[in-house]
């Protein structure tokens, strides 16, 4: 006896993205035709997907042949820009979490608004319409907040600044910075350590530990340092309505720091964990 299509469409959508898409390729099948319906593919997009997408400028009404699965699959791989350019957002293409990059113009970077020290300008590798670039400062601090309300429940969030360096750079690629993550509000401590943003030092240490703390190179390009973590309960009353506070701190030593830009700092599900 062969289920109806219907109760198919029902049991898919308890499984996975990845589970989803294999069998949607299994053409001429029952569970490949329920495996493409909307319902299952609904079942794994945020429950706010739409009011997020209405958030983007850019985003165009799709055509009547766009599906929620080729909808699901175009957040998975390209960043929608929202809220004026300031934030994207996208799918974790495995699970359909949410990710989310806190753009340039979103964060709060000491003396940004001062051009003598940070100019704001467009790069053509930049999802985001501006980057900032530093270009002398003694004291380094970089913030940024995003409410935990907009993040996926039941997940491990890492946060990550997103940067390059230029040939002009000084006093940040060989002293170590400050990185801390936690939540507004919360009587539980933030959790702070030091990183390099020095690449070059991972061909002379080869510790595994202090590696960690230490730059990688992105498919997109840039570089990222990982700034933290966050793990977002399923019942997470208490962190809810609170924002995730993020920093990038270069404070202690008060020499000259110059060639540095920052992209933002992306908040993303952490993988095999």
């Amino acid at each position: 006896m062969k289920l109806p299509e219907n109760c198919i469409t029902k049991i898919l959508s308890f499984t996975s993205p990845q589970d989803a898409f294999r069998l949607s390729l299994t053409m001429g099948s029952t569970f490949g035709s329920a495996a493409e319906s909307d319902a299952v593919w609904e079942a794994f997009m945020p429950s706010d997907y739409t009011d997020i997408i209405s958030r983007s400028l850019e985003f165009s009404p799709p055509p009547l042949t766009f599906s929620i699965k080729d909808l699901f699959f175009h957040l998975a791989h390209t960043p929608l820009i929202i809220d004026h350019g300031t934030k994207s957002f996208s799918l974790e293409k495995s699970s359909g979490r949410k990710c989310y990059m806190l753009g340039a113009r979103d964060l709060n970077i000491v003396w940004s608004n001062d051009p003598e020290y940070w100019i704001f300008k467009s790069l053509p590798e930049s999802r985001f319409p501006e980057v900032a670039e530093l270009l002398l400062v003694c004291w380094l601090e970089i913030n940024g907040k995003l409410s935990t309300n907009l993040l996926s429940r039941n997940t491990l969030y890492g946060a990550y600044l997103v940067f390059k360096v230029t040939s002009q750079v000084i006093g940040i690629d060989s002293h170590p910075m400050e990185v801390s993550c936690g939540i507004s509000g919360s009587d539980t401590a933030y959790k702070t350590h030091t990183v390099f943003l020095d690449h070059r030092r991972r061909r002379k240490n080869g510790s595994r530990n202090k590696m960690k703390n230490l730059p990688k190179a992105r498919g997109d390009g840039w570089l990222e340092i990982k700034i933290g973590e966050y793990l977002k309960l399923d019942d997470d009353e208490e962190d809810d309505g609170h924002d995730l506070e993020m920093s990038f701190k270069g404070v202690k030593e008060r020499h000259w720091k110059a060639g540095l830009i920052i992209e933002g700092i992306e908040i993303r599900p952490e993988r095999n964990k």
